[in-house]
């Protein structure tokens, strides 16, 4: 029987249902007023309208009004659009639930970029042999970041996983009783979470999602491609950033590191603990059931008495199980074998350690440690700095860094800033004492920009008592400055005799973190994503040439950029001149459970990551190698637009407007992440200290995904306009790293929808800036389609643009009550006797309308 198109399939078993299960959720009243769920389809209805009639939000709001109520007072309008926004919150998890339950309907779980797909291709190609050797040393790491887009409270998180389930057991009354029971519960939390907190909701979805999904592809990997030969490849391992990430979070202590790790481990032995108690039931024979009996012992006691110190480690527990599956395979005709081999795999994956916990801190902040343990250390009589120290050349103060080791103790130290950031490097030892090497093995150096900010970091971890440490410098270099030199300074760090024995001792690997938070906030979206690719080519090389193996590890801002994209795409798309033998990125926020929240879609979506760096690599494209003329012309694309978006950046209005127009300040109000919403103290923004997660959310609040556009119509029209629009069509003809950016941008360019904010071209302060953001979307709209020559954005992934268009018309009425609010709030700034209570009621509409919007957009920050 013929598969039937996805849009189809979307149609049947997406759209359909939700169009079934929302008119339930329309009748269930959440509170004694029942007729919300029958007013807000109207009001739906006099949004889109509105907009078709050019009206603005506090037109459409009040017309709704004058239409369907008399003559209400303040309150009770601002009442029923509080109930509103509590209903189109509801909307969006019920779509996602549906969604989620569709995924293995919608997606073709065998098709394209999953892994029976590329195991019949190897075979296909004669390529069986080759993919064998590439798996063994490849490998994918989703690292889960604390980024403050994941807003669900634990119960809300709870109650989508039972309603995925129930809608796809098509379990009519309990669908019903699931959402009135989310209508009970709050969204919405009173305190901010603490890292901890953060840590707790993550590790969530390691227990419940990629304990299992990881382990199925492991197995069939080795059950279906390697089969008799043993595969010696974790193939998927995770990073994990909260409890780690101290980058602007005052509130990461060495304590909650410390937390967090026991955190992980208790976690994981506790999942062990449940497949060895299921295993027993089989495992019955002489011999082997004492075995396992002894094992559920031991792992119940690490759990549960000796917390602090297991009663055995993770070799061990692989040492007993392999002894197990020896002698059933020889005494027992194999009899439980695949059981047996399947928590054999989940050890080798997950160790004792779960997710492996980063830390990072920024280099600005290592300098003034470095500075004060100076100092303190003369202060002390310490002989470990020279005298003249401060005033040798930089080289110099490296050749010095390089030589320095002893055993500082935190607590001499009177500044608060070095205590803790010592205290974070022994927090470290301790991990890998408690959790393996690989529970906490990477030190990343934010806004790292020279060879001097790795070596301050490397010498201040061996001045924790740690001579030859077993952890890896990773400097992160952001911005499109630092990317240009990243390849000197890697070549400074791999000529200096101290580092390269370090790096010898590592293996010869090296980890480079590339354009993570203000990647695409400093250059714009074709110059952050070109300079990204550049800073990889350059950096292979030098690499290659000094017999390093460099790991790349791409920060959310860079590769699909902020506002989201097909990131298997991008790394299927990079070609050889990029190494490309792991694949490693942050994911974030509303992403984590979008792409990774059930099963079907957290196995999926690492397939679709594992194919694409065989694709890079095993059946390689002779297209992904970029032409000279095709490299030139990708450069004045960058070059142009990169002048475009600093031109927009250099604005007057440019800061005024996010803090005036959008909802840039309201983040910090929402309770939905543990660090603060800006760097710095200062009560007046600058561009520098602002956070890209509010920077691009406000964007994508407003319905203006500058970050995944601007400038990209610039550059193409400027390229047409001398005749060379030809050189570009030509370059997304041949290249599919530039195919995907252009697909990236087009998503970004459908979640947009300029109306919403078409009132402000008249705003005799903020007209002319509206305007300039509005032309160059339409203009790189126009553009794209030139190019591409697509008729309209998205036509080739149409059930994806489907997604877009639903969801965007479930969150319009609560992008226009937000705007509602913003522009209420502007009128009674202005009004010096403005009742104090009104305003904060308006505030706080804002903050409320936040949430379902974020969750609507699933990728925007």
């Amino acid at each position: 029987m013929l598969r039937k198109p996805k849009i189809e399939r979307f149609n049947e078993s997406v759209l359909s249902k939700y169009q079934i299960y929302n008119s339930i959720l329309m009748t269930l009243p959440f509170d004694e007023i029942t007729n919300t769920g029958v007013l807000l389809p109207l009001f739906s209805e006099i949004c889109e309208k509105g907009y078709g009639e050019n009206k603005n939000p506090s037109e459409i709001v009040e017309t709704f009004f004058s239409k369907f109520y008399d003559n209400p007072d303040e309150k009770e309008k601002n009442d029923l659009l509080f109930r509103f926004i509590q209903y189109i919150e509801r909307q969006v998890v019920l779509f996602d639930a549906i969604e989620d339950a569709a995924f293995p309907i919608v997606n073709n779980m065998d098709g394209r970029g999953t892994l029976r797909s590329i195991k019949e291709e190897a075979e296909g190609k004669n390529k069986t042999v080759a993919l064998r050797e590439f798996l063994q040393r490849f490998k994918v790491r989703p690292v889960l970041t604390a980024h403050p887009t994941q807003f669900y409270p634990g119960p809300v998180l709870g109650i989508i996983t039972d309603l995925t389930r129930a809608i796809r057991e098509n379990d009519l009354n309990l669908i019903k009783k699931l959402l009135a029971q989310l209508g009970k519960t709050p969204f919405f939390k009173k305190e901010k979470p603490t890292p901890y907190d953060e840590a707790v909701s993550l590790i969530w979805f390691l227990e419940n999602v990629f304990y299992h999904a990881m382990s199925k592809i492991y197995n069939y990997i080795q059950n279906n491609i390697f089969e008799e030969v043993e595969l010696n490849s974790q193939i998927v391992n995770l990073g994990f950033w909260p409890g780690g990430d101290r980058d602007g979070n005052p509130f990461v202590t060495s304590e909650i590191t410390l937390k967090v790790a026991e955190r992980l481990r208790i976690t994981v032995l506790k999942n062990y603990y449940r497949d060895i108690r299921r295993l027993k039931r089989r495992i019955t024979f002489k011999v082997v059931d004492k075995l396992m009996s002894d094992l559920e012992e031991k792992i119940y006691e690490s759990i549960y008495v000796h917390a602090q110190k297991p009663t055995i480690t993770a070799e061990e527990t692989l040492a007993t199980l392999q002894e197990i599956k020896s002698i059933l395979v020889n005494e027992h005709q194999s009899l439980f074998e695949d059981e047996i081999n399947d928590l054999i795999n989940k050890v080798k994956i997950f160790g004792f350690y779960f997710a492996s916990l980063d830390i990072r801190q920024d280099s600005r902040v290592h300098h003034t440690v470095i500075s004060d343990i100076i100092r303190e250390s003369r202060k002390l009589g310490l002989d470990i700095f020279p005298d003249n120290y401060e005033n040798l050349s930089e080289e110099e103060q490296i050749a010095v860094l390089g030589k320095v080791s002893g055993k500082l103790n935190p607590e001499l130290f009177k500044e608060e800033i070095t205590r803790s950031t010592l205290e974070s490097i022994y927090a470290i030892k301790e991990i890998q004492k408690m959790n393996g090497e690989q529970g906490a093995n990477r030190y990343i150096i934010s806004n790292n920009g020279s060879a001097l900010n790795v070596m301050e970091t490397f010498a201040m971890i061996r001045l924790c008592d740690w001579k030859n440490p077993t952890l890896d410098v990773v400097p992160l270099f952001e911005t499109v400055d630092d990317l240009q030199i990243a390849n000197k300074v890697m070549e400074q760090l791999y000529t200096d005799e101290v580092y390269a024995e370090h790096l010898k001792k590592r293996g010869n690997k090296q980890p480079i973190m590339l354009g993570f938070s203000d990647g695409t906030k400093d250059g714009g979206y074709l110059m952050a994503n070109w300079s990204i690719y550049k800073a990889k080519e350059v950096l292979t090389e030098v690499s290659r040439k000094y017999g390093i193996k460099v790991v790349f590890f791409d920060g959310r801002g860079g590769p699909p950029a902020r506002g989201g994209g097909k990131t298997h795409q991008f790394y299927a798309s990079l070609g050889p001149t990029i190494e490309n033998e792991e694949v490693q990125l942050t994911v974030q926020g509303q992403t984590i459970s979008s792409n990774f929240g059930t099963l079907d879609s957290c196995q999926y979506n690492l397939e679709q990551l594992l194919s694409s760096g065989i694709v890079n690599e095993v059946f390689a494209d002779e297209d992904n190698i970029l032409k000279d003329e095709d490299k030139e012309t990708m450069q004045k694309l960058a070059d142009i637009s990169y002048n475009a978006y600093v031109d927009f950046k250099k604005h007057p209005k440019f800061i005024s407007y996010l803090e005036e127009m959008s909802t840039l300040k309201f983040y910090a109000k929402t309770n939905i992440g543990s660090r603060p919403s800006k760097r710095g103290k200062s009560d007046k923004l600058n561009f520098s200290d602002l956070r890209a997660i509010p920077f691009v959310g406000s964007w994508s609040q407003l319905k203006q995904n500058v970050p995944g556009f601007y400038g990209v119509g610039t550059a193409i029209s400027a390229l047409e306009e001398k005749g060379q629009l030809d050189k570009v069509q030509s370059l997304y003809r041949n290249s599919a790293f530039f195919r995907t950016l252009l697909e990236n941008s087009m998503m970004s360019l459908t979640k947009s929808f300029f109306k919403l904010t078409a009132y402000m071209k008249d705003d005799p302060e903020y007209g002319e800036f509206w305007t300039i953001i509005y032309e160059e979307y339409e203009r790189s709209k126009e553009m794209i389609l030139k190019v591409t020559g697509d008729k309209s954005l998205m036509q080739n992934t149409r059930s994806g643009k489907a997604s877009i268009e639903i969801r965007e018309k479930i969150v319009l009425p609560l992008l226009t009550i937000q705007q509602y609010a913003l522009r209420k709030i502007q009128e009674l700034r202005k009004d010096k006797k403005a009742d104090a209570k009104q305003l904060e009621i308006y505030e706080k509409m804002v903050t409320r309308s936040l949430f379902g919007n974020i969750n609507a957009s699933r990728n925007s920050a």
